[in-house]
């Protein structure tokens, strides 16, 4: 009878503490992911395969596509990336290139380093580079010239480049660091995507797919720090919006456009990605939290993102990294479990690998 009743306790014990993780990981879910929207940006600039010296940050996706399996898609439908000379930008190249897609990266800088270096690491694809300036609208029109004479056909359109102007109050900025946030994020996602727009129109019995990158403010909590980059990506989802209805629906009062081509618009969030973006006047508090719960190397994100972009389909669809499940995932194993940060030490600090190359903000080199 003793023997009975302690078992009983004891399951019930058990049964108390299961449901006690379950309710305490739901809620921090729920309340830290709320904290945490304020942090995620897009990031202009993998699973991890087992670290060493030499291979730390390689990804395991150029064992996995081969041409065999390249030639299983639509590779013919090249790809167009901004702001790609590093960060994810960079990593979404290599991941498109690794499936046999041909691919032009442009960014505000020189690209050609990061050309060699896709062109080494990745030979199932093609990658021309150019510069452009997003926020210059002939500079726009320019790469779209560049893109269809390189590519011929292009399936993909990722609008990526982004800045942030440092996080400042707004009332310490200068106005041209406001003018230049808004340029670039929000004037260089609409000249990019009209421009396009308009070339995939064109493109007959081809579906061409632009993707909007989403960050920090995008569902309308506030962005201290950064009020003007949160603005810029609040105004996003509803430009998605807008446009998804005049593609499928025209514009009330005019005659809807017949197109040779079809165009669809999305939305694409890669979370919080250690670049310069993110880690650059960051403090230890950020680093510890919600960097080193939530934030992932840029090879990681385009490993999880790249397979998403080319299984989307519907005008309108959003890709993301930080899915709510991933998120409780990482709370969870974080809060509950108390895993620590592979990529910040307990005094906020970014632990720096051996054989890797970091900057003063502990940005990794990519190349």
């Amino acid at each position: 009878e003793d023997d009975t009743s302690y078992a009983r306790t004891a399951h019930k014990s058990k049964m108390a503490r299961s449901k006690a993780i379950f309710l305490v990981s739901a809620i921090l879910s729920t309340v830290l992911a709320g904290v945490c929207q304020g942090f995620i940006s897009n990031n202009n600039n993998r699973v991890l395969a087992v670290k060493s010296p030499s291979n730390a940050f390689v990804s395991t996706s150029t064992a996995r596509w081969n041409a065999a399996s390249a030639l299983q898609m639509n590779t013919a439908n090249g790809v167009v990336i901004t702001g790609a000379a590093g960060g994810v930008g960079f990593a979404y190249a290599g991941e498109f290139m690794d499936r046999g897609y041909n691919v032009v990266i442009c960014d505000v800088r020189d690209c050609g380093v990061a050309a060699a270096a896709l062109t080494q690491r990745h030979p199932n694809g093609n990658v021309y580079h150019t510069k452009c300036d997003v926020s210059d609208a002939k500079s726009v029109e320019k790469l779209g010239k560049f893109a269809q004479d390189k590519l011929g056909t292009i399936g993909y359109w990722i609008n990526n480049a982004g800045v942030n102007g440092g996080r400042r109050a707004l009332k310490e900025l200068t106005m041209g660091q406001v003018e230049m946030v808004v340029k670039v994020n929000l004037m260089g996602v609409l000249f990019g995507t009209k421009v396009a727009m308009d070339i995939m129109a064109n493109q007959a019995g081809v579906t061409g797919h632009i993707f909007n990158t989403v960050g920090s403010g995008v569902k309308g909590g506030g962005t201290p720090g950064y009020a003007t980059y949160g603005a810029t990506k609040r105004g996003l989802p509803q430009l998605t919006a807008s446009l998804v209805k005049e593609l499928d629906e025209g514009v009330q009062g005019y005659e809807k456009e017949e197109t040779a081509g079809t165009v669809q618009v999305h939305s694409l969030s890669p979370g919080m990605v250690f670049t310069k973006l993110l880690l650059d006047d960051s403090t230890p508090e950020l680093r510890k939290f919600p960097f080193g719960v939530l934030a992932a190397q840029p090879e990681e994100v385009a490993e999880d993102l790249v397979p998403k972009i080319l299984a989307t389909t519907e005008n309108g669809g959003s890709v993301e990294f930080l899915t709510t499940d991933r998120i409780l995932t990482k709370f969870f194993e974080r809060f509950i479990l108390q895993k620590k940060s592979e990529y910040i030490d307990d005094d906020g600090n970014v632990i720096q690998y051996p054989g890797e190359q970091y900057d003063a903000t502990g940005v990794r080199a990519l190349y």
